[in-house]
């Protein structure tokens, strides 16, 4: 195997007493330079790479927990899997319900019917919905509400996204944010129709 120059200042940097200054002088400008800029851009990457959970199962086991009644709820701007955009500032002074799904879970499955009823009753009302997809693939996500005919907001949240707006534990989770701002009705797991119908008492 051919070394290469990064390999020779790990090996360097590894002998006692060794630093980037004296392996400095014993090797040409150009290598010495090469070597280093490979060195830092692998220190880089395994720092970013060691930021991201390496399954599902790791984030979740990372997940917070849920949020509370009275607590005031802030979602990021995102793209809808219809290209839209859902815009923080046109959900201010409505209320808002946020719902976290996946279309591999079994509760979810069964609330969602109910949840596409609430949105249709109540969107004249002033209603804002965003559901939230944690689905592995987006074309999952588009896959499923296609199949079912759901008409409710929906976008497909990236590891990334979820770095500023964190799903909670569990599956499904229902957040109705009231037009005050602060969450008015907090949910982890499955509802059942009398319970998503009390919401409206909230809009």
């Amino acid at each position: 195997m051919m070394e290469t120059s990064s390999n020779r200042v790990g090996e360097f940097l590894a002998m006692p007493g060794k630093s980037y200054q004296s392996f400095a002088f014993k090797m040409p400008r150009r290598k010495f330079s090469l070597g280093l800029a490979s060195l830092a851009w692998l220190t880089l990457t395994d720092g970013v790479w060691a930021q991201k959970p390496v399954s599902a199962f790791e984030e979740e086991n990372k997940a917070p927990p849920m949020p509370l009644e009275g607590q005031a709820l802030e979602v990021p701007r995102i793209q809808r899997l219809d290209g839209s955009y859902f815009e923080p500032v046109h959900a201010q002074g409505k209320p808002l319900l946020v719902y976290w799904w996946s279309s591999t879970c079994p509760f979810c499955a069964l609330q969602s019917p109910y949840m596409e009823k609430f949105w249709k009753e109540h969107q004249s009302k002033g209603l804002q919905m965003i559901a939230l997809s944690v689905d592995r693939k987006r074309e999952d996500a588009v896959a499923y509400i296609q199949k079912r005919g759901y008409t409710f907001p929906v976008a497909w949240t990236t590891y990334e996204w979820r770095q500023s707006f964190p799903k909670p534990k569990g599956l499904p989770i229902t957040l109705l944010r009231a037009a005050d701002g602060k969450l008015a009705y907090v949910v982890k797991g499955q509802m059942d129709p009398d319970e998503i119908e009390a919401m409206a008492e909230y809009l």
